[in-house]
């Protein structure tokens, strides 16, 4: 059996050549989370619940696209793909009925991804469940299997929906989120996860419908997996592994009393029911709910808003037609009345609440539910199922664990659930500026530590002045790897989520072209992953068709990395090389040509399609050539702003070290890498330490290059494949200690400092956040 091309070993990532792996990576791509017949963004109310009638053919682009869209990532030196796919765009005909053709288009798709020799995991993703509830993923049909009429969500607010908004334009920023503490998700997850327990009538197929719903999506997942496995060269050469499932949530399970809020529910926006209130408007009763903005200290109550639904109910009615997917409802559940009445949790003929605390402990043996119950024990039980759904087909696949979203991880130490070949995948998000749609050099919030009891006040977990602010992002990082470890056992640790918004300060940038904000932002997340220890991360988001006035195309998000609005950053690739322990590189820096073959402009008019063969004509950005250069055009650079940030994501990094990396780090602002690695044994010829060097900080006639020991050598080449040239640095050392520092050229391109700028960021930062 040949060796595995990407294995866990411990707590790092493993190559061919024993080399540590470091995964740098994209989300690819937020296309998929809607189809593309109908072609429907969260913004367009057409055929909206034609739910059956769709397609996700040619999602997350289509075969003509796809080179361009490999190459491009490839260049912006991403060696790893977290390749988001949804329930729905496999089985949305039906209770096992799978799209073949789109299955088909996938594994064309995860063909080419092998090309440029990217590491794929498969993300089953999710966001509230699914486009009906305000977000993605699952089919239309589950909500009806549930017994919930999405098409009376908006009168009863049991979910907020941008398809069905009456203002979409004007949609509230993240208000989608809100959507988990909103009646529809509240009974889906809890149904999901615990049915079981708190719902024993909803019996359908002679099942429950907790098994009914983890049945079919597990069981599309491993179909997906079957055909991928049948496929026969795409495991371990291209796809190393499969994601348990995108951000899963509890639902009602563990609240302590239905009629209050629950103090760890930190995010209110808009109306804000309690669970009590929102079963009342899902059952058709007026309500004076709670409204919550939020500003720059957080959520705040302004006010308070009737939600009267007029009679209209969230249930189906009880004339519903059950026949339509071939399934049979138990005849103890019924149609036309809540489920929670059902369970005795209320009384319909006198609206009033008897069980307040029905979810907040187990109806059998009588315990106390918490969050760290429900992922000890639900949310584990779904994971032994997906995992072995997984590994039947696919033995040797990583499984990529993620637990809810900074709640504590699963106590799997020492267990049978302590898998050798799983990876820690938490998310993390500066909740601060992607509330506010503003980047905040003054102050931040170290939300972690709060929500783990590090502070006798919330005062003091705000960090003040912007290296803080760095630093204590770093230490958030930091922190949710230790307790992963700490809970979970020696794994590695990969953020499969972590990104900014684009859309800041009401789209100024879009405005001017003045991307200040988000390079500081987007360079404080890389530095926080750079310092953590982490063994990679996938930035949230590649999207092929965002734009300035829609962003990503989902309920006014706008996380994407590329649009089709800006302008990419102009890179010409020309191999070099050289050799010696501290030779520097340094000619005269050219000037930006638009004369030259290798300027273009940000959108190509060509509606060929791409091919390898047509692909460097094709490509609208100089930054993602497939091919050498042959031409001695100097390369594009420019100083300007409007890049959409690019200088701090398209960044230095480790791609295969010989022995472990120590740490590494990038000074954006002194445009200095800094490499530290310690090895038991010396770099061979053929499996040098490498490290991706993007021609923009770095470009081949202005390097300086300091190395502890060796030789090296800088090169443009295709070493990981058949396509995707980068810029690597390769280093021959002995064994030991080792260091490396690499200079670039310094620029400003839409960051505009003033005096600081002659100090860089490592030169300010402390080992410890101030505190105010």
């Amino acid at each position: 059996m040949a060796p595995l091309r990407l294995r866990v070993d411990g707590r790092t990532f493993r190559d061919t050549q024993n080399r540590e792996v470091t995964l740098r990576g994209i989300n690819v791509a937020g296309d998929a989370k809607f189809p593309t017949s109908p072609d429907l963004p969260s913004h367009l109310p057409d055929r909206f619940f034609e739910g059956d009638e769709l397609s996700f053919v040619g999602r997350p682009f289509s075969i003509d696209e796809a080179h361009m869209h490999f190459s491009r990532l490839k260049r912006w030196g991403y060696n790893t793909i977290r390749y988001i796919f949804t329930w729905e765009a496999i089985e949305h005909a039906g209770p096992g009925r799978y799209d073949e053709e789109w299955i088909q288009h996938t594994i064309d798709v995860l063909r080419l991804a092998k090309d440029y020799a990217f590491y794929v995991f498969i993300d089953p993703h999710q966001d509230v469940w699914s486009r009906f509830t305000g977000g993605s993923g699952a089919p239309i049909w589950t909500l009806y299997a549930m017994g919930l009429n999405p098409r009376a969500f908006r009168s009863t607010e049991a979910a907020l929906v941008h398809n069905t908004s009456p203002d979409p334009a004007n949609y509230p920023k993240m208000i989608w989120s809100t959507n988990y503490t909103r009646l529809a998700c509240q009974v889906i997850f809890t149904l999901f996860f615990a049915g079981k327990d708190f719902a024993p009538k909803a019996i359908i197929d002679g099942k429950n419908i907790q098994d009914y719903l983890q049945d079919r999506f597990v069981g599309a997942c491993g179909h997906l997996a079957q055909r991928i496995h049948e496929a026969g060269d795409l495991e371990d050469d291209v796809v190393i592994g499969w994601e348990s499932v995108n951000e899963p949530n509890r639902g009602l399970v563990g609240w302590p009393d239905l009629s209050v809020i629950p103090p760890e529910q930190k995010l209110q926006k808009g109306t804000s029911p309690t669970a009590w209130q929102a079963i009342l408007t899902g059952s058709g009763r007026s309500c004076e709910i709670d409204t919550w903005e939020f500003g720059g200290l957080g959520p705040y109550k302004s006010g308070t808003q009737l939600v009267d639904p007029k009679g209209e109910t969230a249930w189906l009615p009880a004339d519903y037609d059950d026949s339509r997917y071939g399934w049979k409802r138990d005849p103890g559940w019924k149609l036309g009345e809540c489920l929670w009445a059902q369970h005795g949790i209320w009384d319909p003929a006198k609206d009033q609440l008897l069980k307040k605390d029905y979810f907040s402990k187990h109806p059998k043996t009588k315990k106390r539910i918490d969050y760290e119950y429900f992922t000890n024990n639900y949310f584990m039980e779904y994971y032994r199922r997906h995992r072995s759904a997984i590994t039947k087909v696919y033995p040797s696949a990583i499984m990529f664990c993620q637990p809810p979203v900074l709640e504590i991880p699963p106590s799997l130490k020492g267990t049978e659930d302590d898998d050798p070949n799983m990876v820690y995948a938490p998310h993390y998000y500066d909740g601060v500026t992607l509330m506010t749609k503003k980047w905040n050099r003054y102050w931040n919030v170290d939300v972690f530590g709060l929500l783990r009891g590090k502070y006798m006040s919330p005062a003091f977990a705000i960090k003040v002045g912007e290296v803080a602010i760095r630093n204590c992002f770093k230490d958030q990082l930091s922190a949710i790897r230790a307790e992963g470890a700490d809970y979970m056992g020696n794994h590695p640790c990969v953020f499969t989520e972590i990104g900014i918004p684009y859309d800041m300060d009401d789209k100024y940038a879009y405005k001017t072209g003045d991307y200040t904000s988000q390079t500081l932002a987007m360079d404080a997340n890389h530095f926080a992953l750079e310092g953590s220890g982490v063994n990679g991360f996938a930035l949230w988001l590649y999207m092929t068709t965002n734009t300035h006035e829609w962003g990503d195309l989902w309920n006014g998000e706008d996380l994407s990395i590329f649009s089709l609005d800006d302008t990419p950053l102009p890179l010409q690739p020309k191999a070099i090389t050289s050799s010696g322990s501290t030779t520097s590189l340094r000619q005269p820096q050219h000037s930006h040509d638009p004369t030259s073959p290798s300027y273009s402009h940000s959108r190509s008019n060509s509606s060929s399609p791409v091919s390898p063969q047509n692909l460097k004509a094709t490509l609208s950005t100089p930054s993602i050539t497939s091919q050498k250069s042959t031409t001695s055009t100097p390369a594009s650079l420019s100083t300007n702003p409007g890049f959409r940030a690019a200088e701090a994501y398209v960044r230095p990094s480790p791609i295969c070290t010989v022995g472990n990396v120590t740490s590494f780090v990038f000074d954006l602002r002194n445009a200095t890498f800094s490499f530290h690695l310690s090895s038991s044994s010396p770099a061979t010829e053929a499996a040098p330490t490498e490290v991706f060097l993007p021609e923009f900080h770095f470009p081949r006639d202005n390097v300086d290059v300091q190395v502890s020991g060796g030789k090296w050598e800088i090169s443009v080449d295709d070493a990981d494949g058949e396509m995707g040239l980068i810029q690597r640095f390769k280093w021959w050392h002995g064994a030991g200690e080792h260091e490396l520092t690499i200079k670039g050229v310094r620029r400003r391109q839409g960051v505009k400092f003033g005096k600081e700028e002659e100090e860089g960021y490592l030169d300010q930062c402390p080992s410890r956040c101030h505190v105010m």
